[in-house]
């Protein structure tokens, strides 16, 4: 649907390097990455490019399942508190004290799990929303739409809403967590305070077996806080995690949502390496001495430049994790110092913009540099992709 466009907007010089040297190819669609092929692995990828291309989908954090935050489900429940008769001793007054303090420790337990079961339900319902519309768009993508279609656009704004509301979650989260934590010591206090009752001069053996109850269900009710403690931990770094993928993914669609097509997978979901070190003398030295992964000239107002780019360093990627790239702006150095400097600024400028595709769809910024030169054989500006 989209070729036709993309063969009239988008000048992609491709590198394909063999074991017996190195040569160049232009393909106005699918950069070419062939690593030390054989000829018949040669001839299968050209192929394979020849092929029509499936969408990828956008993937989600290993941490998700069927598209939602893997959160807890245990519900809290308070053990209670026995009553007692009083006994008229300066221990049975100090037990009833015991019990009220218990009574409300309960009380908030009863609370923290309140809170924690809407949070919980909160994250559900906007990860679930969020999905279906997202679930909407990708079938809208994988038949192609318009650019910039406002539908889409609308759509993408709901489903960040809808993301955001998980991320509220998150914050909610950490004040329940800060909150447990104080009432933490309030259970600290209750449990020493009943070993400390044992110790008082003047008890009833009736006062001792009423302090024996309200020990063993203070101590079930600091085992009880002590699990909801850790599931709410648990469930913060899951939702951190999914929120933080989600992020990712969502800005991976908006390239999709401004271009009308799937691009690819988001490159953010790969298990990055170290990145190699840059070249010495810098990336420009590399211009007119090695031959680029790619090259993009801007001959154009609207060049669509994304999928080729995607399908260039997604397929580096996939040979050596540890790749990174290297984006040299090339301004032609022709005319007076004016125009060669605003060459040099307009080339500057269609760097920036190719670099914040990449990043859009999940390279990490330590994989990535921009970098500027000038070229008396350039005759527009054009962006060169080396790969280190």
């Amino acid at each position: 649907m989209k070729s036709s466009v993309l063969r009239n907007t988008v000048s992609v010089l491709a590198t394909v390097m063999f074991l017996s040297g190195c040569s160049f190819t232009e393909e106005a669609l699918w950069p070419s990455i062939v690593g030390e092929d054989t000829p018949e692995e040669a001839t299968a990828t050209a192929a394979t490019a020849a092929a029509p291309v499936v969408p990828d989908t956008i993937t989600t954090s290993s941490e998700v399942s069927s598209g939602l935050p893997l959160l807890g489900s245990t519900i809290f429940e308070s053990p209670g508190v026995t009553p007692g008769q009083p006994t008229g001793t300066h221990v049975g007054k100090k037990v009833e004290e015991l019990r009220g303090d218990l009574s409300r420790l309960q009380a908030r337990l009863i609370h923290h799990n309140n809170n924690l079961q809407t949070q919980r339900n909160n994250a559900r319902s906007s990860a679930g929303t969020y999905h279906s519309i997202i679930a909407a768009m990708n079938t809208r993508l994988q038949v192609g739409t318009t650019p910039g279609n406002p539908q889409m656009v609308n759509g993408w704004n709901k489903a960040q809403q809808e993301l955001e509301l998980v991320g509220a979650s998150i914050t909610n989260l950490n004040s329940l967590s800060n909150e447990s934590a104080a009432t933490s010591a309030l259970a600290a206090f209750v449990l020493d305070s009943a070993g400390a009752t044992y110790e008082l001069r003047g008890a009833l053996d009736e006062d001792h077996r009423q302090l024996s109850v309200l020990e063993d269900e203070a101590n079930q009710t600091v085992v009880i806080l002590d699990r909801l403690m850790n599931e709410l931990t648990e469930d913060i770094a899951r939702t951190q995690n999914y929120f933080s993928a989600e992020r990712t993914n969502l800005t991976a669609l908006q390239v999709a949502v401004d271009n009308g097509e799937f691009i690819g997978g988001n490159l953010g979901n790969r298990t990055f390496g170290i990145p190699v070190p840059p070249p010495p003398g810098g990336p420009a030295g590399l211009v007119g001495r090695q031959p680029p992964l790619a090259i993009i000239r801007f001959d154009q107002p609207n060049v669509n430049y994304e999928q080729a780019l995607f399908t260039a360093v997604s397929r580096a990627l996939d040979r050596r994790p540890s790749s990174a790239f290297d984006l040299v702006t090339v301004a032609p150095a022709r005319g007076n110092s004016a125009e060669v400097a605003l060459a040099t600024s307009k080339s500057r400028k269609y760097g920036e913009d190719v670099m914040r595709s990449l990043t859009k769809l999940g390279l990490p910024a330590s994989h990535v540099s921009l970098s500027s030169t000038n070229n008396p054989g350039a005759q527009v500006p054009e962006v060169h992709v080396y790969l280190r």
